[in-house]
């Protein structure tokens, strides 16, 4: 068995980018100042209030878990089979609802 030691730079990339684990992120001076402000408002860091973003903001699969869940709750709880159809038109509700446009109904 051969011990293969890490040459110093190695080390110190590991180190850093492990231990250290912090980016640059660069956006532009008016999202910066605003996300200082946001952060001062909740007695947070920038740091703080990045990772609160990040943690309260659900991924696509995230998101799909949750409709899965959800489908399943209202047939299990209500009775009501929602279909790929009944989805899709909720969907253009919520876009024109959000475009400030009137929806007749569901």
């Amino acid at each position: 068995m051969t011990l293969q030691l890490e040459r110093p730079t190695e080390m110190v990339y590991r180190r850093y980018t492990v231990v250290m684990a912090d980016t640059t992120v660069k956006v532009d001076p008016a999202v910066r100042d605003r996300l200082m402000v946001l952060a001062r408002e909740r007695g947070l860091t920038m740091r703080d209030l990045i990772a609160e973003l990040a943690g309260a903001t659900p991924t696509r699969e995230e998101l799909r878990k949750r409709y899965e869940e959800t489908k399943a709750y209202c047939e299990t709880h209500f009775g009501v089979t929602l279909t790929d159809e009944d989805h899709d038109r909720v969907e253009k509700v919520w876009q024109e609802l959000e475009a400030g446009r009137p929806v007749d109904s569901l």
